[in-house]
């Protein structure tokens, strides 16, 4: 190894700016990893996504809460439309929640997620969702953005989960920079 040719203070040296190296490797890639187990595992409430709903409809029913915060800095106001709602393991459900940008600017935001209690997450599916993408509002503009979703039905046979009933779905909608060509759009206003 180069280390075994360098002596005394350079070998020290070498020595620490590898370690900073790898030390800074490995925070730089810590995020993305993160994500991506979060995603696999369902820990920290993450959920899973699907191309469609079950195949398989139970007779047991479950309710889903639904929450809504914005990111420090977001001008937004941002609300579930409904409450909570009551669907039974396996069917297919849709919620909306509504985002108002009350602001004099074009404002886009990101959506992270969360379903708790945590045990529920891996078997919480979105099949599609305004969170899959950016959202752009634009002076004054309001949406209403659906969320297309199904608990999984092998979440009955789940040592963890097999006993929730209630299930929260939480959304914190963050501030992120206008994409490239709609800034121009605005400095051009």
């Amino acid at each position: 190894m180069i280390f075994r040719r360098l002596r005394g203070p350079q070998r020290t040296l070498a020595q620490t700016i590898a370690v900073v190296v790898v030390m800074g490797s490995l925070a730089w890639a810590a995020v993305p990893l993160y994500d991506v187990f979060c995603r696999v595992t369902g820990y920290g409430g993450t959920t899973s996504t699907a191309q469609a709903g079950s195949d398989v409809v139970l007779d047991r029913t479950m309710k889903i809460r639904f929450d809504a915060s914005l990111g420090r800095d977001m001008p937004w106001s941002f609300r579930p439309l409904q409450r909570e709602m009551e669907v039974r393991i396996g069917e297919t459900a849709l919620a909306f929640y509504e985002a108002h940008n009350p602001t004099e600017r074009p404002v886009a935001g990101q959506a992270s997620y969360n379903v708790t209690p945590y045990e529920a997450g891996p078997f919480f599916a979105k099949i599609d969702c305004f969170c899959f993408t950016e959202q752009i509002l634009q002076p004054g503009e309001s949406v209403i953005m659906p969320v297309s979703f199904f608990v999984d039905p092998e979440i009955v046979d789940d040592r963890n989960a097999k006993y929730v009933n209630h299930i929260t779905l939480s959304y914190t909608f963050h501030e992120i920079d206008l994409p490239e060509e709609q800034a121009l759009l605005a400095v051009a206003n």
